[in-house]
């Protein structure tokens, strides 16, 4: 199973933590360590599956917007978007729990023309005024037709630590990751009116392969 990059330092701190207890449990309980050991064993599980790389091949589209990162769908709805678009739009939001791959991908190919960090509170992911107060980055792209499509990390009560690898005026590909969210968080994407939705609330997504909505060409 493939790691991704952004799990070194969380597996050093677990896994050391998981062998030094491990240890002293050997040493100091003998036969009764296994109780310590087997459930310090499934949370450095965890962590590893967490962090896990799928295969995934990727059918781009320069209509499909694909689903930025695996989850479930809690909202679409008409917003006003007032830190890039300035205006009306459709918001798709998909909610990441614990236990889903936290892989942060293009929606859509083009070109990335904003990029701003915020820092912010921790509110619960599925919150809704978490997209706005919530520690989050906004990434916008310039898509092959022509339409700025803007979306959003947001770091939740347990994820607090966003990564995000893009900068203004690089080629975005639909579904190639740009960023990372550790530990359960949201993605809000933000798409024209004119935009055909076809997600539905409840939907469960994978990230660079079901495609969420059609840009009008």
């Amino acid at each position: 199973m493939k790691l991704h990059k952004e799990s070194k330092g969380t597996l050093l701190v677990v896994g050391s933590v998981v062998a030094i207890v491990s240890g002293l449990s050997i040493y100091f309980l003998k036969g009764w360590a296994l109780v310590i050991i087997l459930p310090l064993l499934v949370i450095l599980g965890l962590v590893l599956w967490f962090f896990r790389v799928p295969n995934r091949t990727i059918l781009e589209h320069k209509e499909n917007v694909i689903a930025p990162v695996d989850g479930k769908v809690v909202m679409i709805k008409e917003v006003e978007e007032n830190e890039f678009l300035k205006g009306k739009c459709i918001q798709v939001s998909i909610f990441m729990s614990p236990l889903n791959v936290h892989i942060c991908r293009y929606p859509v190919s083009g070109e990335v023309v904003y990029k701003k960090y915020h820092p912010g509170k921790y509110l619960v992911a599925w919150h809704e005024k978490s997209s706005t107060e919530n520690e989050r980055t906004t990434v916008a792209v310039k898509s092959l037709l022509g339409s700025k499509v803007v979306f959003r990390q947001i770091a939740g009560y347990v994820a607090r630590r966003i990564v995000f690898y893009c900068n203004e005026g690089d080629t975005a590909k639909a579904g190639h990751e740009f960023g990372f969210i550790k530990f359960g968080s949201r993605m809000d994407v933000f798409l024209p009116l004119d935009t055909e939705i076809l997600c539905k609330i409840g939907d469960k997504t994978k990230g660079g392969l079901d495609v969420i909505a059609k840009l009008k060409s």
